[in-house]
């Protein structure tokens, strides 16, 4: 049960309404549900800094190449809800694909370079999807900061790019990544890992702190930090295949020789049916993982 406190709407002009008459300022955590640790957090921020909080759930289809991919993104709104009211949020939008994408829409987003490396390359059309709900989100909202996480890294630098290249006016917060007690960053995907693949699963952050640690220790060559990374990776005979393991720049997202300037060390895989991401920011002036 939904308390008189939390609102839950459907459309773009009731969502529009209650964010314009709502107390400023106000903070969205744009979601596509099956909620956990690392969306509260995201949440429990929010509520930290603003006067409303706004949480959106949406399975948004044009960011998924593969429809079965989208079948199977795992969707609990009851149980989403239920930790939503736990956590203070006021307000939750959950409209529908046709409120979101009605009869005849063609209009869409694209984010010029930052969208065909990384997961561009190996998800065609994905970024398109993104900047192009994120952007439809920030108009009916008009929320003063907006809060990602950094475990899609290249989402974050996507979605600062774009609020600042559109002048959209808000603040993008992006929060640490949230892990479990082995690891393993925090996904919904990672439910869909069968058994052995979730206990294989945390070599991902292993091969990260592998290579973060000679970044630590002084190296800066960017190939010797990918080795490092990949001769963990590769000790886990589970792993279906190594997308990618890059160090680029945190605003071009081009790869880098040597590390001279604030980079993005990036992994994923494929375990199981299951393609995993993650990564670390290498910082000159601070160390954080």
């Amino acid at each position: 049960m939904i308390p008189d406190n939390m609102k839950v709407v459907s459309t773009n002009k009731q969502i529009s309404r209650v964010c314009r008459e709502a107390a400023k300022p106000v903070g969205l955590v744009p979601t596509m549900g099956a909620l956990h640790a690392g969306h509260l957090s995201l949440v429990d921020q929010a509520r930290a800094d603003n006067g409303t909080v706004v949480v959106s759930i949406f399975v948004n289809p044009t960011q998924f190449g593969d429809q079965n991919d989208l079948s199977q993104y795992p969707r609990d709104i009851e149980s989403d809800l239920a930790l939503l009211r736990q956590h203070g949020v006021d307000l939750v939008y959950i409209p529908s694909v046709q409120e979101v994408y009605p009869d005849g829409f063609d209009t869409w987003v694209n984010v010029g370079s930052l969208a065909d490396k990384l997961e561009g390359l190996h998800r065609p059309g994905h970024f398109r999807g993104v900047a192009t709900v994120v952007s439809k989100l920030f108009n009916v909202m008009r929320p003063d900061r907006a809060y990602f996480g950094q475990k899609d890294g290249q989402q974050t630098v996507v979605i600062q790019k774009l609020a600042k290249d559109l002048d959209m006016g808000v603040e993008i917060v992006v929060m640490p990544t949230i892990r479990e007690a082995d690891g393993l960053a925090m996904s919904s995907r990672n439910a869909q890992l069968s058994a052995d693949d979730r206990k294989a699963a945390p070599v991902v952050y292993k091969s990260l702190c592998n290579a973060y640690g000679r970044w630590a220790e002084g190296e800066r060559n960017a190939d010797n930090l990918k080795d490092a990374a990949k001769s963990v990776l590769l000790t886990e005979s589970i792993i279906k295949s190594i997308d990618y393991v890059s160090v680029a720049s945190m605003t071009t997202l081009d790869e880098v020789d040597l590390i001279d300037e604030n980079a993005i060390l990036s992994v994923a895989v494929e375990i199981g049916s299951v393609r995993l991401i993650d990564n670390m920011v290498l910082e000159l002036s601070l160390i954080h993982i």
